[in-house]
């Protein structure tokens, strides 16, 4: 019986003797699209070669691309665990082809790799054609396929669309036959939404474009772009109905009973299905760079984990149990997949936090939700109020909630939650606009076509000559631009660096003979650098020869901190483990940012040890070395790497440092080494020195260091170094003895505050200057009240003067009024064998009601509260006698 890897490498390799290259899965973070959140088909990361905006070295591609669908149009969340073939994530097999082949050769290649590769029985295969589609029909018919077996269908579901205007095609789909013993009809049927017939590839025939009026004209370049699930295929392939029977979901899924102490087929059984089922989804999506969030992508990994999360929970897990799964799961897919096993400790520590931090709330959450439904009627919905109440003080999303439902076949009023949500002005969370290029990158794919990409030369020099290839001005190419126009630039060659990889982009200067231009920004797109200028002199024209100048003091800046960048990834990854991984940098001139994944502040300590580690390296003033090879050639020395970022068939290789306890570099003694595309200083020392400017949290389990090079960095020194100076002068003391002296500064603060507030106390108990009422005792209704106003003496002075006045009362009231600076604070106080009689509390309030205030309290032998004037003691006093004599 083959296995999934099995099945996965056989596909692969039958395509590539079919002249295809293999072309690697593209992150599930699509870079060109930016109309979707994740990557759900094979062909997303071929998008701009089936357009025809790109154009690669190659017309016929196949893949296994990893693929997620839990949010926006395709959502399977629901339904995973309780369905056969519902996955939050899924392996797309695929072979494309871009104006290469056409129908004979892709249905041929399906049927053969079905029929012989795969051994599976031709007379079991059903399949669709669009109604229209005769063409396709006759190809089925003449491979030998019956024509009862090919079956014509008019609806969309054989018709595929990019979108409204655009390629489409019809499509053709391959069926197999289960058997009359499971209930189902072929598609096109009344039945067929049955288990007997299921689709196992789907073929798209991408002939037309589709115009706005809904008219369609055939397509220059007619292409190929093909689906099967692994899954799918795998089950059948395996003799199994049921895609969490194939090996690799059934390993995960004992994997998943052995840490819950489960059995895999027992009554939990679905329960380890959405386990098993999330974790690849999880684990895919954080190794590709996605974390934890309250918007966007980060938001839907959170569900998809903690829903996870509360199936382990209703297993029994006591403690988190996801993070263990992970090694199981490396096990099984990481041969396939690489960037698996470099984000292992990652992905277990993302887990295990989130985990542990869900856990405190779940408990409560589920006590509310089965308290609220006990309430109700067998049969009602759970309020929507409750359901909102849910997410916004325990984090349950919604789907969370309708899952637990689910089980108790009990629904949510969805209405109800949506009115909730927006009466409560819960926090709006964006609409997800996408990513990748800009929606009208076009343009720059046309100027790559006609003019090539653009060569950088600033590795090794930042002045050099290049011709004007192309100047864009509002969107549209113009053949010259004048004094005062903006423009972005495209030239054959440039030694300006583009922003990329948290390097910030180059500006500077581009002259020619007739005209003059300031850059301020250098972007990329499609190969192709854009120097965003003004034109300050003369006039610059397309086709022209120029002259390129790197702003070359701003270039060493912003050299020097990306080269620091590198180091300080390393020191933070010996200063915390593993799990640190770079989640975004800035290198600019003036400084530098660094986010990296890690769950909590980090220590003085910690900092002063990264601080260290860094300038100790720089200090050895080691030659920064570049080497260019294959990824794994590169990961194989060590090399650190950006998950999800794509890589080409060659890659920078940066390393700094020399450190033979590190076990980098082949030699064992490279302390820093990188796959990088941006620029470095030629020596460590060039840095100068490094200094950071604290830690703070950027987002969920992710935290920021800012940091100075150079000679920001001796500024930043330099000016702490004159401020601890002047306080030095103003101590009458060294500098290196200001601590000593600041703490008996604080010591000698604290005694003599101490001492202020001890003498004001025994001012004001004997009754001194400044005080007003007599201090002593004044009989009430046959109870003693001491009734006094102070100056001088402030609301947290009161309790302990009360306490006094008490003990030397031995049975009565106290009222104290201090006059802070105009406001009245007041406090009252009555002895244990008053209180039957008198309250504190009421008597605070009644005095702080003739003093402009409102309220007051605390315990019937003690209150406070607190006044806008205490120019009205006197009848607060008035106030608190009528409330004893009452």
């Amino acid at each position: 019986m083959p296995s999934l890897n099995d099945i996965r490498s056989t596909f692969l390799n039958y395509f590539e003797k079919q002249g295809h290259r293999i072309v690697p899965s593209s992150p599930l973070v699509p870079r060109n699209d930016p109309t979707l959140m994740f990557t759900n088909s094979g062909m997303v990361q071929f998008k701009n070669l089936f357009t025809g905006v790109e154009h690669r070295d190659y017309t016929r591609a196949t893949t296994s691309q990893k693929c997620v669908r839990a949010g926006g149009k395709h959502n399977d969340l629901d339904n995973v665990g309780y369905t056969a073939r519902h996955h939050t994530f899924f392996e797309m097999l695929g072979n494309f082809s871009f104006g290469d082949y056409f129908k004979t050769e892709a249905i041929g290649f399906a049927y053969e790799l079905i029929t012989r590769d795969f051994g599976i029985d031709a007379s079991r295969l059903l399949v669709t054609v669009y109604h229209t589609d005769d063409e396709a029909f006759e190809i089925w018919k003449k491979i030998g396929i019956p024509e009862d077996r090919i079956i014509r269908i008019a609806t969309s579901d054989n018709f595929w669309q990019m979108g409204p205007t655009g390629p489409c095609g019809p499509c053709t789909e391959i069926f197999y036959d289960h058997g009359d013993h499971i209930w189902g009809g072929p598609p096109g049927s009344a039945e067929e939404d049955g288990d007997r017939y299921i689709e196992i590839w789907n073929i798209v025939f991408m002939q037309n474009e589709q115009f706005e009026d809904g008219s369609m004209r055939a397509l220059d370049m007619q292409s190929i772009d093909t689906g099967m699930g692994l899954e799918r295929i795998g089950a059948l392939l395996q003799g199994k109905h049921d895609n969490y029977d194939t090996d690799l979901m059934r390993h995960l899924i004992e994997a998943s009973a052995n840490v819950t102490d489960g059995a895999p087929d027992g009554p939990g059984n679905v329960h380890h299905r959405v386990i098993a089922d999330h974790l690849r989804s999880t684990s895919f999506l954080i190794a590709d760079g996605v974390m934890p969030a309250n918007d966007g992508r980060g938001y839907v990994l959170r569900r998809i984990m903690r829903r996870a999360m509360r199936h382990a929970h209703l297993l029994g897990a006591q403690d988190p149990v996801m993070h263990r799964l992970v090694p199981s799961l490396v096990h099984e897919m990481g041969a396939a997949y690489p960037e698996l096993g470099q984000a292992q400790s990652l992905i277990e520590e993302t887990l295990k936090q989130e985990e542990t931090r869900f856990k405190q709330t779940l408990d409560r959450g589920l006590k509310l939700l089965d308290d609220e439904l006990g309430k109700l009627p067998a049969d009602a919905a759970l309020p929507g109020e409750t359901a909102f109440k849910l997410y916004d003080t325990f984090g349950f999303p919604l789907d969370l909630t309708q899952d637990a439902l689910r089980e108790k076949d009990r629904s949510v009023d969805t209405a109800g939650f949506d009115t909730a949500m927006a009466e409560q002005k819960a926090k709006a969370r964006a609409a997800w606009s996408g990513s990748g290029e800009a929606a009208d990158a076009a343009i720059w794919f046309d100027i790559a076509d006609k003019h090539g990409t653009t060569d950088f030369l600033g590795y090794d020099t930042e002045t050099a000559e290049g011709q004007i290839v192309a100047l864009v001005s509002d969107r549209a190419e113009v053949a010259s631009v004048k004094a005062g126009d903006t423009v972005q630039i495209v030239l054959n060659q440039t030694p300006f660096y583009a922003e990329s990889g948290g390097q910030v982009g180059d500006s500077g200067i581009i002259r020619s003979d007739s005209g003059l231009a300031r850059i301020t920004d250098t972007r990329k797109v499609a190969g192709v650098f854009l120097h965003f200028a003004e034109v300050i002199e003369g006039e610059l024209t397309k086709g022209e020869g120029t002259v390129l100048e790197v702003d070359h003091a701003r270039r060493t800046s912003i050299r020097a901190n990306h080269s620091a960048t590198h180091l300080l990834h390393e020191a933070l990854r010996r200063a915390l483990g593993d799990h640190v991984a770079q989640r975004g940098s800035l290198n600019a001139d003036d400084r530098l940012r660094f986010d990296f994944s890690h769950a909590k502040p980090l220590t003085p300590d910690e900092l002063a040890q990264v601080d260290a580690e860094v300038n100790a390296f720089i200090r050895q003033n080691t030659p920064v070395e570049t080497r260019i090879m294959t990824p794994d050639d590169a990961r194989g020395l060590g090399a650190q790497a950006l998950f999800g970022e794509k890589y080409g068939d060659e890659v920078r290789v940066v390393s700094m440092g020399h450190d033979p306890q590190s076990g980098k570099g082949g030699n064992g003694a490279t302390y820093s080494i990188e796959l990088c595309g941006g620029t470095h200083v030629r020596q460590t020392g060039d840095i100068g020195v490094f200094v950071t400017l604290g830690d703070s949290a950027s987002s969920a389990g992710v935290r920021r260091i800012e940091a100075l090079t150079g000679a920001d960095a001796f500024r930043y020194l330099s000016g702490q170094d004159h401020r601890l100076a002047d306080v030095a002068s103003e101590l009458k003391t060294q500098p290196t003895d200001v601590p000593a002296r600041v703490r008996a500064l604080l010591d000698e603060r604290k005694a003599l505050s101490n001492e202020v507030a001890q003498l004001r106390r025994e001012l004001a108990m004997a009754g001194g200057s400044g005080q007003a009422g007599d201090g002593g005792a004044r009989d009430v209704n046959g109870v003693q009240m001491v009734a006094q106003v102070l100056s001088g003496v402030s609301g947290k002075d009161l309790p302990p003067l009360i306490d006094e006045h008490k003990a030397r009362l031995g049975s009565g009231v106290v009222l104290l009024i201090a006059d802070t600076g105009g406001k009245a604070a007041v406090a009252a106080g009555v002895t244990e064998d008053l209180m039957g009689r008198v309250s504190a509390v009421d008597l605070v309030r009644a005095a702080v009601a003739e003093l402009g205030g409102k309220g007051g309290g605390g315990r019937p032998d003690m209150a406070q509260g607190g006044g806008a004037d205490a120019a009205n003691a006197e009848a607060a006093f008035k106030a608190a006698e009528a409330v004893i004599g009452g």
